[in-house]
């Protein structure tokens, strides 16, 4: 675990301290930045054996206060006027936590707003509360969704069931690492029809 976060290069791994207990992860420490807290912890989430975390990682308060919520609301605003697809897009900045609400047609978009907002200065954390555009459901929608898991070849596509329920996809069954469930996640989102996903795959470290 020590080696791949000295490994991650956006982190200071003497920052951060690690516990292990039967294939649970705690981290602790304080870091300079958002991104730098969140490389941590998808740090650890590549670790093989890791089944669960716990993240206790701070943010230094000199880190975030040095703009104010006002300069950091224009900041957001400048990223959802320059970026494709977040015209509907609102955000409101409560102590340096950014609150994005809102709706667009795909999960992807959805993402690229959060992760863009993490990158700012000052961004204390991101509520992303952004919701995708109600479309009709499609009548192969889980059958495309199997298929298209079992085209990753890092997915173990028998070990996971899909369910769809109009536009809402829950998955179920069990993967080896954190890197598996979240692919799997990705490929469902993929869908043009879904609007929710409910990931219920459990980690199984071998």
């Amino acid at each position: 675990m020590l080696d791949e976060l000295e490994w991650t290069p956006e982190v200071n791994s003497a920052e951060i301290g690690v516990s292990i207990h039967d294939g649970g992860i705690t981290l602790r420490g304080e870091v300079g930045s958002l991104p730098e807290r969140l490389a941590a912890v998808h740090a650890a989430l590549r670790v093989k054996g890791v089944s669960a975390i716990a993240d206790e990682i701070t943010i230094r308060d000199t880190a975030v206060t040095a703009h104010t919520d006002t300069e950091i609301a224009a900041a957001v605003q400048h990223i959802i006027n320059w970026t494709n697809g977040l015209s509907s897009v609102k955000a409101q900045v409560v102590d340096h936590a950014v609150i994005l609400s809102g709706d667009v047609e795909w999960d992807f978009q959805r993402q690229s707003a959060r992760r863009a907002v993490e990158q700012l200065v000052g961004v204390r954390r991101v509520n992303n509360r952004i919701e995708l555009t109600e479309r009709p459901s499609a009548v192969d929608m889980e059958e495309r969704i199997r298929t298209a898991l079992v085209r990753h070849a890092t997915i173990d596509a028998g070990a996971i069931t899909v369910t769809v329920d109009r536009g809402e996809v829950t998955l179920h069954g069990h993967v080896e690492s954190w890197i598996e469930k979240n692919q799997a996640a990705q490929a469902a989102w993929a869908s043009p029809h879904i609007t929710r996903l409910v990931n219920h795959i459990e980690v199984r470290p071998v």
